[in-house]
């Protein structure tokens, strides 16, 4: 395929944050699970790419949302230097590094859901898609705030790193509004970059008399 090299080294970035990360991470439990999703992530994407191949946006997009995730855990969401200067720059309480990662975690699942159901043809274009595209993010969400409430009841005072909360007793539910936040300004900002996409890419994989 003719983007090949493009993907090759988004992949290839994406593997040596990953593995510098490693390194020596703040703290190696918290490195694991905020590295998780990437982890997950890249056999599926790996499988699927010559069966369903996405559009250059989405892989530009999870490239950049596995960096956020890498980095996170690289020095725990609450302890990222970039947060801190963002912090001093607009006066904030806390850092807010982990807001990006939420912001991402709403915008891109958004726009791969949207993907495959327009793709797939299980829904047609239109405000239904958009709907179910925004449910689905805020469904993988959901349960990533319930994936954290575990990991709290397991590990305890263990968990306060993953949990990146700095004290803030409602950040779940911000949490949750970022990610909805970043799913609407999907919609609204990226579908007819993707629609366009999307048809190029079928119009390439399109059979040729």
């Amino acid at each position: 395929m003719r983007r090949t090299p493009l993907h090759a080294t988004l992949a290839l970035i994406v593997l040596a944050a990953l593995l510098v990360s490693g390194i020596a991470p703040y703290d190696r439990a918290t490195w694991w699970l905020e590295v998780s999703p990437v982890l997950l992530a890249a056999p599926v994407l790996l499988a699927s790419y010559r069966r369903f191949p996405l559009s250059d946006l989405l892989y530009w997009l999870i490239a950049l949302h596995c960096l956020v995730l890498i980095l996170g855990g690289a020095y725990t969401y609450a302890r990222v230097p970039a947060g801190f200067w963002v912090q001093e720059l607009l006066d904030l309480s806390r850092n807010p590094y982990d807001k990006l990662g939420h912001l991402m975690q709403g915008l891109v699942p958004t726009l791969i859901a949207r993907e495959i159901l327009l793709r797939g043809g299980f829904v047609a274009p239109g405000r239904m898609l958009a709907f179910l595209s925004l449910c689905v993010a805020m469904a993988i969400s959901a349960v990533y705030e319930l994936i954290e409430w575990a990991v709290a009841l397991i590990a305890g005072g263990g968990a306060v790193d993953f949990l990146g909360t700095q004290g803030d007793p409602w950040d779940t539910q911000s949490d949750m509004f970022c990610a909805l936040l970043g799913a609407s300004c999907a919609l609204l900002c990226l579908t007819r970059l993707q629609d366009r996409q999307i048809a190029a890419l079928q119009a390439e994989r399109r059979p040729k008399d």
